[in-house]
């Protein structure tokens, strides 16, 4: 299940990605003023952070799915967990094909929350952040579990 997830937030995020620039798609209104597909080339991180430190954020990238993988295959943690870095490590693999292979990652998730214009960004930084949630309940039910 655990390489499945992996396997399944990789090939949906580059997928997604393909598609976005093969048919050479802008900016597409899907709900108007919520949810547009807006293409955008990020050389940086969320909210485009570190912009233009394409190298030093495929290391960092790298290291930490080696970490993740490592800490996976060593302790055999339970399901939340293991789901959780499953998740972290497909959405941290997709963002790392684009840094090695164009120099940028492909975002194109646009939202506009209570008029605010939410970052855009793709469907392995959704993979990561939903991943960084599920760990920290999984964390948060361990410790109490414990306490």
């Amino acid at each position: 299940m655990i390489w499945i997830t992996m396997a399944a937030v990789l090939v949906l995020d580059q997928l997604s990605k393909y598609m976005i620039t093969a048919y050479e798609i802008t900016d597409i209104p899907v709900i108007k003023g919520f949810f547009h597909i807006t293409y955008m080339k990020n050389t940086g991180m969320a909210w485009s952070m570190l912009s233009g430190q394409t190298g030093l954020l495929a290391l960092v990238s790298a290291v930490a799915i080696g970490v993740m993988l490592n800490y996976l295959l060593k302790n055999k943690p339970d399901r939340l967990t293991s789901f959780a870095l499953a998740l972290m490590i497909g959405g941290a693999a997709g963002n790392l094909i684009d840094r090695l292979f164009l120099g940028y990652v492909r975002d194109f998730l646009n939202f506009y929350i209570f008029g605010y214009d939410f970052p855009v960004f793709n469907i392995a930084d959704s993979a990561l952040c939903i991943g960084v949630f599920l760990l920290l309940i999984a964390s948060f039910m361990e410790e109490k579990k414990n306490g």
